[in-house]
């Protein structure tokens, strides 16, 4: 029996991928799906996690703050090596396509090069818990569209990893993406990634190209309603929180 490959490592998946493909998507409908950049052993070993109450800081009901229903919990310091590594990887392309967007808005912020100046940012503003989060859904569970904002800092791109797979794992459970656009109705995406496929998405607001120039569409996010078993997501927020 052949051996399993040993997957390469997070900042070589990430670098080997087309940014500025990702880049293009980002500006034109806020978001980015790339496929199967995490293993199926590192996906379970990521949910093999959730039961684990001493790797998290806190969890939270979603009912009980009319969220929705289902859970998620907030990873404590220091985060699983793989949370890191997509963390700290992911950030600079990011940071870089994020100052770009700043540019074309008129907006003064740049975001430094490096992950850990930009949480230096955040602690300086009093955000100094971990974002990173793993949420998990049984049936009849959903999530309500929202914005992951935790203070006065807030990075425009974040991440969803997708560690159970369609169909096999759960059935219904779509990950939502809704454009508020400026004077006109809300448009929406309903996108149902495979097992170790990533969204990267906007946080808050995009972008887009009007008659006098640029300006902010917000978005949300959130899920619709999973029909059967159980659906785990690895939330990647780059910002921390107060």
């Amino acid at each position: 029996m052949a051996a399993t490959p040993h997957p390469a490592p997070i900042a070589t998946r990430l670098a080997q991928l087309d940014w500025t493909h990702i880049e293009a998507q980002l500006w034109g409908v806020g978001y980015a799906h790339l496929p199967a950049i995490l293993t199926p052993g590192e996906c379970d070993g990521l949910v093999q996690l959730y039961p684990d109450a001493s790797r998290f800081r806190s969890r939270i009901d979603m009912a009980r703050y009319r969220f929705g229903i289902g859970e998620y919990q907030y990873f404590d310091a220091p985060l699983p090596q793989i949370v890191q590594e997509l963390r700290a990887e992911a950030y600079p392309p990011l940071a870089a396509i994020a100052n770009r967007w700043q540019e074309a808005l008129g907006l003064a912020e740049r975001y430094p090069a490096h992950l850990q100046s930009f949480l230096a940012q955040c602690q300086a503003h009093g955000q100094t818990k971990p974002t990173p989060l793993l949420l998990r859904y049984e049936a009849d569970g959903y999530n309500c569209l929202h914005q992951d904002l935790y203070g006065e800092v807030a990075f425009p791109l974040q991440m969803a990893c997708f560690l159970s797979q369609p169909e096999r794992d759960y059935t219904g459970g779509a990950f939502l993406l809704v454009e508020q656009r400026p004077r006109a109705q809300s448009r929406g995406e309903a996108l149902t990634p495979g097992q170790g496929d990533i969204v990267i998405f906007t946080t808050r607001y995009r972008p887009v190209a009007g008659k006098r120039g640029y300006h902010r569409v917000a978005m949300r996010h959130g899920v619709s309603r999973v029909l059967s078993g159980l659906r785990y997501t690895l939330g990647v927020i780059f910002h921390d929180a107060n």
